[in-house]
């Protein structure tokens, strides 16, 4: 047991990233040592910030919990807290089933925690975080919770309304994650279109976006969590138009039968997702879409299922997950529907539906052979360096591979590659 060191774990969203690097930053301005995902917890004070999102994510918080329960009795460690969204939605259970955790914290009062230890928050890191990432990409949280009230979502009831943050507020975080030699920014939100409306009644999204990209030493912004509703099309033509916005949005669709989008409360019909895309393709030529779909939501037939493969064959998706449903206390489908699709027909839609997105993803790929692009380095690996297009977000999406050999790379620099082969997950190329 190390005197003096926090053990940070971030389970979840990138979104709960950003609050643990915020914690982190406030710890070390008040003397502590912070180390991040320890695979073995070494310090006298471990923190759990906690996922409540599904049923896999809320069991991997729980089980991480009792494991530290455990080295707690055990006097490995000396003190365990919990914060994040699990807490926030489970607190009363959670205090009386795993009384080990000396105090539990909820998404939005964890700063609580600095208090608890004796200690301030200091108002010259106000802003300010310990970056887990690599030195050259940031994600950038715009704004908390969600106005919209998806059947399926248990996120509205975790995390409240859609709150802003202030504008200014978020391009002096900008300006100093530049300062820090933060190259690329990953833009996250719950529904990021949204931001502004809970100031005046306005989307503010393409404003924001522009001014950022404005800012000198900003190379690339992402844009992550976008919703088809009432989208506003200004932002397109950031997009568009700014050379370091890529082009790229990260918005989840769900499905595309009419009967399950009304079921979902998505507002959204198949009729105007067809319409959305061919608007987003035809206006941001080469865009690259990445979308999150769900199989298995409660009422949905083997018709509805083949709509749904149909239009992924039809969208041919550059990226693209999807996952099964799975009831979520308190939601609009967990009070008012049946969770009547079987377990193993939810599976094999699901291994289908993506096995339909491989070939896709893999024939997309094939199409980038021969062509140079420009490549971020994140890392070496072996005999590679790993880097990655405007195309792909760090972490969810595909990368490129280098041979190592060829040429020296510095890492969190951009390069010229020429890419010489593919498969269905990775592009391989070399440097030039």
């Amino acid at each position: 047991m190390i005197r003096n060191q926090i053990d940070i774990i971030s389970l979840g969203c990138s979104k709960n990233l950003v609050d643990s690097e915020l914690i982190m930053k406030q710890l070390e301005a008040n003397g502590y040592t912070c180390t991040h995902d320890s695979s073995q917890p070494q310090g006298e004070i471990v923190v759990v910030n906690t996922c409540g999102f599904i049923s896999d994510a809320k069991e991997e918080s729980i089980n991480t919990i009792l494991e530290l329960a455990q080295a707690k009795e055990e006097g490995r460690i000396a003190r365990l807290y919990v914060m994040g969204c699990l807490s926030q939605r489970y607190r009363e259970e959670l205090q009386k089933e795993i009384p080990q955790v000396d105090k539990y914290y909820g998404k939005f009062d964890y700063k609580q925690l600095l208090t608890d230890l004796g200690k301030a928050e200091v108002a010259a890191c106000a802003g300010q975080r310990h970056l887990t990432t690599p030195p050259h990409y940031a994600y950038l949280k715009i704004a908390e919770g969600c106005d919209r009230h998806c059947a399926y979502c248990a996120i509205p009831l975790i995390t409240g309304n859609h709150v802003s943050r202030p504008m200014e507020e978020i391009l002096s975080e900008v300006r100093w994650l530049v300062s820090e030699g933060v190259k690329e920014f990953q833009v996250i939100a719950q529904e990021l279109t949204y931001y502004g409306i809970d100031i005046d009644g306005k989307r503010h999204i393409a404003e924001l976006i522009s001014r950022m990209a404005d800012i000198e030493g900003v190379e690339w912004i992402r844009l992550h969590y976008a919703y088809p509703t009432q989208f506003p099309k200004d932002l397109l033509e950031v997009i568009k138009n700014k050379p370091n916005v890529c082009k790229y949005l990260d918005i989840a669709l769900q499905h595309i039968s009419d009967n399950i989008l009304q079921r979902m409360r998505r507002n959204f019909s198949k009729s105007e997702t067809y319409q959305f895309i061919e608007n987003l393709r035809k206006t941001v030529p080469g865009i690259t879409l990445r979308t999150t779909l769900m199989v298995g939501f409660p009422g949905e037939t083997d018709d509805d299922f083949e709509e749904l493969v149909e239009f992924v064959k039809w969208a041919r998706f550059e990226r693209m997950g999807a996952f099964a449903y799975s009831e979520e206390d308190g939601t609009y489908a967990a009070l008012h529907y049946a969770d009547d699709v079987p377990d193993d027909v939810k599976q094999s839609r699901l291994d289908r539906l993506m096995a339909v997105q491989q070939e896709i993803s893999e024939q997309l790929a094939a199409k980038e052979v021969g062509k140079t692009v420009r490549v971020m380095v994140d890392r070496k690996e072996g005999d590679f360096y790993v880097g990655r297009t405007e195309s792909s977000s760090p972490e969810v999406d595909p990368e490129v591979l280098i041979p190592a050999g060829d040429k020296t790379l510095d890492i969190g620099a951009f390069c010229q590659v020429q890419i010489t082969a593919s498969d269905e997950f990775d592009l391989y190329g070399k440097a030039i």
